[in-house]
């Protein structure tokens, strides 16, 4: 065997691939939670240009994830209270844009100072280290199960709350602000509900990963279409396809979830791009013909 086919065989091997497939019930459930969650929060994140933050939540729930590891603890307890802390923080204390990137630069490497710290004070198994920087939906076991679906349906009922004054404050928070929506208050509630989507995002990729749930399906859709109903609807289609694909290729191979699902996640975002662009030609080519008749 040489070594090409040595490293294909680790990234595709199909060996007992049925047996397997029971293995990951619960994985595969997770993951269409997930994927609602941040197929949906991705929207916002996009309109409100917070996709800085996600990377910089995800530093600190890699700390509180962690933490738990090392004491114990319910690694997807520790991970949600890692972001609420970071996502409080920041709305707290970033209020504007420039304030707010600020303060994430400085949660940032904290929060991975504090990860790494307790990483190398864990001495259990190396792939559980390995796990919260690259992902392992792949084991969700019933505990995790529990806490994965009852935060996704807790962060789903928020969104559902607030979606179409948030939209609003998102597009025009001058003019919402003046109508009478509480726009510092949605905004600040919209930091916890993402904390809270990074969190669980977390467990699926990984902390140095999160964007590509959180991000790329969002901004996958907002290629095609700019539609306030077929917007939200593709993300979510988009994040569910990256996380079950990812799943499911990561079962038959001895590689972390996380390459696969960044690689759906990208592919589909080049192939939106491609359509969008491709869309926005020939509407150009149009509008320039009509003008000319």
């Amino acid at each position: 065997m040489t070594l090409a086919d040595g490293v294909w065989q680790q990234i595709f091997d199909f060996t007992d691939y049925g047996e397997l497939l029971g293995l990951v019930r619960n994985s595969l459930i997770a993951g269409v939670a997930l994927g609602l969650v941040g197929g949906l929060a991705g929207v916002f994140v996009l309109m409100r240009d917070l996709p800085f933050a996600v990377h910089g939540i995800s530093e600190l729930s890699f700390a509180g994830a962690s933490a738990a590891l090392l004491l114990g603890a319910n690694i997807v307890a520790g991970s949600i209270a890692g972001s609420l802390l970071a996502a409080g923080a920041v709305g707290v204390l970033g209020a504007r844009a420039r304030d707010r990137n600020s303060v994430i630069g400085i949660i940032m490497p904290f929060g991975l100072g504090l990860g790494v710290l307790f990483l190398a004070l864990y001495k259990g198994r190396a792939a559980n280290k390995f796990g919260l920087l690259t992902g392992q939906i792949v084991a969700v076991d019933t505990p995790q199960m529990s806490w994965l679906l009852g935060t996704s349906v807790l962060v789903l009922i928020a969104l559902a709350v607030m979606w179409r004054p948030l939209a609003f404050a998102s597009t025009d928070p001058d003019v919402a602000e003046a109508r009478g929506v509480p726009v510092r208050t949605l905004s600040f509630a919209f930091m916890l509900v993402l904390g809270l989507a990074v969190a669980l995002s977390v467990q699926v990729v990984g902390a140095l990963l999160v964007l590509t749930l959180v991000v790329t399906p969002a901004a996958a859709a907002a290629r095609v279409t700019a539609s306030p109903v077929l917007l939200p609807a593709l993300s979510v289609l988009f994040a569910v396809a990256s996380i079950e694909g990812g799943i499911l290729l990561a079962l038959g191979s001895s590689v972390p979830i996380s390459p696969y699902v960044t690689t759906i996640s990208f592919g589909i975002y080049t192939v939106c791009r491609v359509a969008g662009s491709y869309r926005t030609r020939r509407w150009g080519s149009r509008r320039t013909a009509v003008g000319a008749a």
